[in-house]
């Protein structure tokens, strides 16, 4: 406490630039010792936490994650320590000795989960979110890892991050009923929430509004087949027609619109109910994931007709929508480097390289996203014809790589674009050798190294 008893707030901003200047320089030790010291002092720091994962990894890949049977033996201890500290109820300890195991093995699925569970019982839900989402990159089938991020990010009022992490673990395990049953509940209550927003003057219309509430709430939490869904319709259309200024109707209409794959009459329901919640972040997105599937839904058309003029064309607006929305959803969080990030590679595919370019720099400050910015500010570099800077960026993305991934593949298979058009056969060949090695059927690898035989 400060003064007269107010509470102290204190700014750590600086510390993190600090640390997240080390990381850009692949300070390694110096950024894990500031983002350790800001988390001592406040543990629940999401930053902090988020950046000391990026580090420990490009640490461990930077060192080869060699000599993995001593480290597990050095780093069993700790472990055991916080298995017994979380039963004993001790959380906030069991999460640091949890950190004390993942310094020396920090791509280890089981001890990420249990330092994620160890600070969300703690009540450290910023610190649990980012160490979700850590586990998220590196064990993207790990279902159980999928849905702690979903349940964490629903806590932090991210629906629309919670509703793709649930997704997502329904890709790993279709089956996964924890999975089903929250990826309905969170679409029931994006449908339902915020009640109506016009004042309510009457209590038989109070009652009204819960009864209606109500009646949503048990159609959204029942497994509808066609016929269901399309009685579904009909019964909300006749509320709808008795209560037209109602933007959750609108909503639950659009989810049964969706689900019928009705897609032009769902986004014209979320559009008319986006005019009555403006400022709704998570209606924003929705209406711009509706428009696309109707664009797509329309390029599917075309492709089954055989009219690959119109799929072309419609292939481009699909393109300008999706950067569109993107832009929209960074003017609401322009903090948000994912959201940067898609948008960036939207204008690339339209070709408004300069666009790209600005955005893919603004979102490498991010660590999390930083390869994947490098990539694409490379690929940009490359089209526009600046050589040497897309060589520069091709090189980072490979900084600390240990396996060829597909990422790896495509800079290799870059660099040796680049150098052959500088005429160099030597430099060509030996990074078309390196994606050849361990994947001969990319692309036109095998005959790149036929020709520098």
């Amino acid at each position: 406490m400060g003064p007269a008893g107010k509470t102290l707030v204190v700014d750590y901003s600086k510390h993190l630039l600090k640390a997240d200047e080390a990381l850009k320089k692949r300070n390694w030790d110096f950024a894990i010792e500031v983002y350790q010291s800001l988390l001592d002092m406040e543990p629940d720091l999401g930053e902090a936490r988020a950046g000391l994962r990026v580090a420990l990894r490009r640490r461990h890949e930077q060192k080869g994650g060699g000599m993995k049977l001593f480290k597990a033996i050095a780093g069993a201890g700790p472990l055991a320590v916080a298995k017994g500290l979380a039963k004993a109820g001790k959380h906030a300890a069991a999460a640091k000795s949890l950190e004390q195991f993942l310094s020396s093995n920090p791509l280890d699925e089981e001890a990420n989960l249990e330092l994620g569970r160890a600070l969300e019982s703690a009540g450290y839900s910023k610190s649990a979110l980012a160490v979700y989402e850590f586990l998220a990159e590196i064990a993207p089938r790990n279902p159980e890892g999928l849905k702690r991020a979903g349940a964490m990010a629903y806590r932090a009022g991210e629906h629309a991050k919670a509703l793709e992490y649930y997704e997502r673990a329904l890709q790993a395990d279709p089956r996964d009923q924890d999975a089903l049953k929250a990826r309905k509940d969170l679409a029931a209550e994006r449908a339902l929430k915020a009640g109506r927003f016009e004042q309510v003057s009457h209590s038989r219309e109070q009652i009204r509004d819960k009864d209606q509430a109500a009646d949503l709430e048990r159609s959204r939490r029942r497994q509808l087949t066609e016929e269901d869904l399309v009685r579904e319709r009909e019964r909300l259309e006749g509320q709808y027609a008795e209560n037209p200024k109602d933007p959750e109707l609108m909503l639950a209409l659009a989810e049964v619109h969706e689900k019928l794959k009705d897609y032009e009459s769902a986004l014209d329901c979320a559009e008319r109910a986006q005019q009555y919640k403006k400022d709704s972040f998570d209606l924003l997105c929705k209406v711009g994931d509706l428009r696309a599937k109707v664009i797509k839904k329309r390029i599917a058309r075309a492709d089954k007709e055989g009219n690959t003029e119109l799929a072309g064309r419609l292939e481009n607006e699909l393109v300008a929508a999706e950067a569109e929305d993107f832009k929209n959803r960074v003017q609401v969080h322009p903090g948000d480097a994912t959201l940067r990030l898609q948008l960036a590679k939207r204008l690339a595919k339209l070709g408004e390289l300069d666009a790209a370019l600005a955005e893919f720099q603004k979102a490498q400050a991010d660590a999390r996203v930083q390869r994947e910015a490098r990539m694409g500010l490379a690929q940009c570099f490359q089209r526009k014809g600046f050589a040497d800077l897309a060589k520069k960026e091709y090189l980072r993305v490979l900084e600390g790589v240990r396996e060829i991934d597909e990422r790896a593949k495509e800079a290799l298979y870059a660099l040796g674009e680049i150098a052959e058009g500088e005429g160099n056969a030597e430099q060509a060949r030996s990074s078309y050798a390196r994606v050849y090695e361990v994947d001969i059927g990319y692309r036109d690898v095998a005959a790149k190294m036929e020709r520098f035989r």
